[in-house]
């Protein structure tokens, strides 16, 4: 009796519904945020906006839009089971409500934040695409969607969300970080899971304004061509930890810094594909 009377002291805890419950709600709600009119978007498809489609090809909307929500539902209920048994240890953390720190303060903190969160995800995203276990029962779930739309930024199996909710959390209970510091934080990580996945290049998308995010081409073209750029955030992780750039996207780039269009990009991908396909046939037919 003692012992349930303990645990009961922690979850009537206010601070219990603040921290670690408080957090998945505003998680989930920033995800949701960005994702849904993007899916609205997906859906119609608009004339307008097909010509900065990054893939340019069909979503797959009806395939997959219910089995990511239930995903939703499932990974979001399995992390709050987990978070309520690791409560214990989590109020054991230097996280807290008392006196905000300075804006400058905030500020670094949120840059820590990024750098070792995208830092820490790099290597787990490497990993899972080089460990076979790991690729074949948990991260090939993600994959099994190639032309995401905003909703799909979530589908994925609950041991993989829940390892990006953990490594979300390390850099706040390293620095003690005020909870504020931390909604905020786990806001624009969600925001950016789930415009990772909207499926367009538009100029005027507002997370452009991140200033070290390079916008949803990037993980784009991991969901395209499976292996390569596997931070979050920063691409120049690929360039300094192993080379890991998916090329079509630095070609990709170079075209936008042209001023071509997505579409136009495309076109240019299709010529160079069959350009190389011919020069292949050329010694075989000259041997003939």
């Amino acid at each position: 009796m003692e012992v349930l009377q303990h645990w009961q002291g922690f979850y009537n805890d206010l601070w219990f519904w603040q921290y670690p419950m408080a957090t998945l709600a505003i998680s989930m709600a920033s995800f949701l945020l960005v994702a849904i009119p993007w899916t609205i978007v997906a859906w119609l498809d608009p004339e307008p906006l097909r010509k900065y489609k990054i893939q340019q090809k069909p979503f797959e909307f009806d395939k997959y839009l219910w089995p990511s929500i239930i995903r939703i539902i499932i990974n979001n209920s399995i992390l709050a089971a987990l978070l309520v048994a690791v409560w214990p240890l989590m109020k054991l953390t230097a996280v807290h409500s008392g006196a905000m720190p300075a804006w400058y303060v905030i500020i670094a903190q949120l840059m820590f934040f990024l750098l070792l969160d995208d830092f820490l995800y790099y290597w787990m995203h490497r990993y899972m695409h080089e460990n076979k276990w790991l690729m074949k029962h948990v991260h090939s779930v993600h994959h099994r969607i190639h032309n995401t739309c905003g909703i799909n930024g979530n589908y994925m199996n609950w041991l993989e969300y829940t390892l990006t909710a953990g490594l979300t959390l390390v850099g706040p209970m390293l620095v003690g970080a005020h909870i504020y510091v931390v909604w905020l934080w786990v806001a624009i990580r969600q925001i950016e899971g789930a415009d990772g996945h909207i499926g367009y290049d538009v100029p005027w998308n507002p997370a452009h304004l991140f200033p070290v995010y390079k916008g949803p081409v990037y993980h784009d073209f991991h969901h395209a061509k499976f292996k390569g750029n596997y931070a979050g955030f920063l691409p120049y992780l690929d360039e300094y930890l192993g080379k890991t750039h998916i090329p079509a996207y630095l070609r990709y780039l170079k075209g936008r810094r042209a001023g071509l269009t997505p579409q136009q990009i495309h076109q240019q991908e299709k010529e160079l594909r069959l350009s190389r396909r011919q020069t292949m046939r050329k010694p075989e037919a000259a041997e003939v």
